[in-house]
């Protein structure tokens, strides 16, 4: 099946609808301050908020594993001695 989009633009959406469900939920909530039931009725778009969330989380691409680097020749350093006096 033929991509339509960038890979990263369906999490993009996925992040965007998350933020979304959440303020308009947290302002509906608020809105409705007086009444008891408002937490309740708004629920569900909490849960979108989640899901969408969740959703992000479980479609991040996978880490690259990393190789590990060549270590840089250096000159060999000078030993020192351990058991030398110093006046």
């Amino acid at each position: 099946m033929k991509r339509f989009w960038a890979p990263g633009l369906g999490r993009t959406i996925l992040f965007a609808l998350a933020v979304v469900s959440f303020v308009i939920g947290t302002y509906q909530t608020v809105q409705r301050m007086d009444d008891k039931n408002a937490l309740r009725d708004n629920y569900w778009l909490f849960m979108v908020s989640f899901a969408c969330v969740m959703l992000y989380r479980y479609l991040k691409p996978p880490a690259e594993p990393k190789t590990p680097e060549k270590p840089q020749p250096t000159a060999p350093a000078k030993p020192v001695p351990r058991n030398k006096r110093r006046n």
